[in-house]
């Protein structure tokens, strides 16, 4: 059985290294996404253990299909009670591309009379529904998906305080992995907001599984096996090193505070008051400081911005001997603002329409 792992645009082949070192088996990489290859087991474990994946979608059937009949006819063949819980209520999604079947909203009226011929209801709006069955036509072969996923793997199941634009978890998770960050060195996060790098980075040096909190959608499917399921659980350990956050508002102090006391990682994150002209190292040992500056497509007008990164890359030059950098932003002449000695910049990754970059450097001297 196909998997086809959803995550944001520019984030593919971090993603996959991820789902490599899992043990996982890859066997595509494409835009907005990784295929893997495996059975309803690798589903349940990419859900539980795979940080960098939005989505997990299950490929229970492929077909062709040149017209809407044959479409409708193929799915009302297929043997839905062998997926889905009989009775259920259940919403479709279709696209089509570059196929003789282009209209998507009629594809998906097809698969729903399919459907409900086999007793299933389709509810008016699509967020009611229990199972999500996505539809893909391309080039005339039809992929029928099943998301077992539910919510957003983001929402890890813990952080119910965010700031103004926060970063989703499964993007930080990436951007830690690309700075180079295992949890064996400590992690310094000075503009904090909700605490999203310092309890990612907590929760990697603690090995837990990003989905351990949190329920998923094909625990609701005939052929979950809830014990095997959790055997799949990784053991935990304790961190090697700890994780800091610090920001200019308490309340955001207070709020990563709170998210990572949710999250079960207050013996290993810490969060205190800072402004950037005031920062300084957390511990004496070096290892990685990464932060989520603001910047214009994000927060607003990024003209005031540029004396903050050049502070912040002031303080860094200064204090930071031995740790290396890394920052998110959008725009090049913000981060050439810090005067760091920044590596070529990673992939553009799209965040939520914004295009961001990692900035990152060596150990600065």
């Amino acid at each position: 059985m196909d998997i086809f792992l959803i995550t944001a645009p520019g984030l593919e082949q971090s993603l996959a290294t991820e789902a490599r070192e899992k043990g996982f088996k890859v066997t595509s990489v494409i835009a907005g996404g990784v295929t893997l290859r495996g059975e309803w087991p690798h589903v349940w474990r990419a859900n539980l253990q795979l940080r960098g994946a939005n989505r997990v979608l299950a490929r229970i059937a492929e077909f062709r299909a040149l017209y809407l009949s044959q479409l409708e006819l193929n799915t009302r063949e297929f043997n839905w009670t062998a997926i889905l819980p009989q009775g259920a209520e259940v919403s479709v999604e279709a696209t089509c591309v570059k196929s003789k079947i282009y209209h998507a909203g009629a594809a998906k009226e097809r698969v729903e009379n399919a459907l409900s011929a086999h007793g299933y209801t389709i509810p008016e709006y699509a967020a009611d529904a229990q199972f999500s069955i996505r539809v893909r036509i391309d080039h005339d072969i039809v992929t029928v998906s099943i998301d077992t996923s539910g919510d957003s793997l983001y929402k890890r199941g813990h952080k119910e305080a965010v700031n103004k634009a926060p970063m989703r978890e499964t993007m930080a998770s990436m951007f830690l992995r690309e700075a180079g960050y295992t949890g064996k060195e400590p992690l310094y996060d000075p503009m904090c907001g909700s605490g999203t790098f310092p309890i990612e980075a907590a929760e990697i040096a603690r090995r837990f599984d990003s989905g351990r909190a949190r329920p998923f959608t094909f625990q609701a499917l005939p052929n979950y096996d809830a014990a095997a399921f959790d055997d799949m659980r990784s053991p935990n350990r304790p961190a090697a090193f700890n994780t800091y956050g610090s920001d200019r508002d308490q309340g955001a102090v207070h709020m990563s505070a709170a998210n990572a006391e949710r999250a079960e990682v207050t013996d290993v994150a810490s969060f205190s008051l800072a402004q950037i002209s005031d920062i300084i190292p957390p511990c004496d040992t070096p290892g990685l400081i990464i932060a989520n500056p603001p910047y214009g497509g994000r927060i607003g007008n990024n003209k005031p911005l540029f004396g903050l990164y050049a502070a912040f890359g002031g303080r860094l030059k200064t204090h930071f001997k031995g740790w290396r950098a890394a920052i998110v932003t959008s725009e090049p002449s913000l981060a050439k603002a810090t005067g760091l000695p920044f590596k070529p910049a990673g992939p553009v990754v799209d965040h939520g329409g914004i295009k961001i970059r990692l900035y990152q450097t060596d150990a600065l001297r």
